[in-house]
């Protein structure tokens, strides 16, 4: 499974992108309860807890949007985090 970071996440975590290997049937909320631990600490100074930013995100699922994180994922799966972008 590919997780896509992006504006805040991104920042959160440090990266842009990761590979996870979850069980074929986990949800997407167990998937983000597992990137809040994988990632508990900022990834730098003034950077927001990848939890936060989440709690403040939307979803994407092979670029369909997720509102529902009860969703069952596949190993091939690709998610988006998309924290809210502000600017004009």
């Amino acid at each position: 499974m590919i997780i896509r970071y992006f504006g805040a996440a991104q920042a959160a975590t440090g990266t842009g992108e990761e590979a996870l290997d979850l069980p074929n049937g986990s949800t997407l909320d167990e998937l983000l309860r597992l990137l809040s631990d994988r990632h508990p600490a900022p990834a730098g100074p003034g950077a927001p807890a990848l939890a936060t930013v989440i709690s403040r995100s939307s979803f994407l699922v092979n670029e369909i949007a997720a509102r529902d994180t009860s969703m069952k994922l596949i190993d091939a799966d690709t998610i988006d985090i998309l924290p809210p972008f502000a600017g004009g």
